[in-house]
């Protein structure tokens, strides 16, 4: 491991090994058109971006040792735009293929759509019917549904 620790745990450093490969997909600097800071260290970059990712936290909230909050973001932007991101795991994917094989024919996706379990805010969204034209529905066997109880003051429930 290289002495840059960029004053984090070693759970977020990125391997000596790991960086060799990372390095060839990165794009080389854009040219400096005036004199003032020099380029961030894209190592330190890195690692920043990942501390975020894998952290969750804002890029505000980003520890002052991995650098300026600003300036990694538009690093991460620089790179997402190149498509940095992409090839690493396009690198990553070959890399396993290589290591231990992938079934290419088999492929899966996997997402899901459902309500919140505890529903959110109370009140929730506004419903799209009136309330005259909810009150005039009538159950399934054809009676009317009973008439809603108002409350004072606020949104009244249904």
């Amino acid at each position: 491991m290289s002495e840059e620790t960029f004053g984090v745990g070693p759970e977020y450093h990125i391997p000596d090994a790991l960086w060799q490969q990372m390095v060839c997909v990165l794009p080389s600097p854009k040219a400096r058109k005036k004199d003032g800071r020099p380029r961030m260290d894209d190592r330190q970059a890195m690692t920043a971006i990942f501390y975020v990712l894998r952290t969750g936290c804002q890029w505000k909230a980003l520890p002052r040792s991995l650098g300026a909050a600003s300036t990694v973001h538009d690093r991460f932007q620089e790179w997402r735009e190149a498509q940095v991101f992409e090839r690493l795991w396009q690198a990553g994917l070959l890399t396993y293929e290589t290591l231990k094989g992938l079934d290419w024919e088999w492929q899966a996706m996997d997402g899901a759509i459902t309500k919140a379990p505890l529903g959110g805010e109370k009140g929730g969204q506004e419903p799209d019917r009136s309330w005259q034209a909810r009150d005039q529905t009538e159950c399934a066997d054809g009676r009317p549904w009973p008439a809603p109880r108002r409350r004072r003051g606020g949104r009244q429930s249904p």
